[in-house]
């Protein structure tokens, strides 16, 4: 033992020879360790930018889908302003009577109209008697009746839904309830 401690300690060039083939040992699994380290970080990466692209592909096929679902509406919300003064318009006819012939056929026209919105999957929204709700109606005014407060009393204007979205809330007056 003494031996191999003398020729250790008189030859200072084996002992850093020595330390040097550990440092080496050590540098070759160090790379080995930072390659797979970088080996699972860009695969995890690849995952997730797959991952991510899945997603964007779904969304904007969804967006797609709502985006032809609801093409109309611009058009049929225009078109229901038109149905509103048609209605005013029928309304004054109806001063002239019932059975006059510009009545009539106002009254078949507003038929045809009113069938097209629905065809397009445009729904009337009927309020008059129904309990107020702020999703579907719009308060314009408070009155004082024999029925229940937060029910509806007359509609002003009519609203419509477009398939499962509200195009426009009808005008409403609300009940307060019986007059102090």
């Amino acid at each position: 033992m003494k031996k191999t401690e003398r020729s250790t300690a008189a030859n200072p060039a084996s002992a850093s020879a020595m330390a040097t083939g550990d440092a080496e040992r050590s540098e070759l699994e160090d790379p080995t360790a930072r390659l797979q380290a970088d080996l699972d970080r860009f695969r995890d990466l690849a995952l997730r930018s797959q991952a991510d692209f899945e997603n964007y592909k779904k969304r904007a096929a969804r967006e797609k889908e709502e985006a032809i679902k609801y093409a109309n509406s611009s058009l049929l919300e225009r078109l229901v302003a038109i149905v509103d003064n048609f209605e005013l318009g029928l309304d004054a006819a109806k001063g002239e009577g019932e059975q006059s012939p510009v009545y009539s056929g106002m009254t078949l026209v507003l038929k045809q109209l009113n069938d097209f919105l629905v065809e397009n999957g445009l729904q009337p929204i009927e309020a008059e008697g129904k309990k107020f709700d702020p999703n579907l109606h719009e308060a314009i005014a408070h009155q004082p009746s024999h029925l229940p407060e937060g029910t509806i009393i007359r509609q002003t204007r009519r609203g419509y839904r477009f398939k499962d979205r509200l195009l426009r809330p009808s005008q409403v007056v609300v009940s307060s309830g019986p007059a102090k």
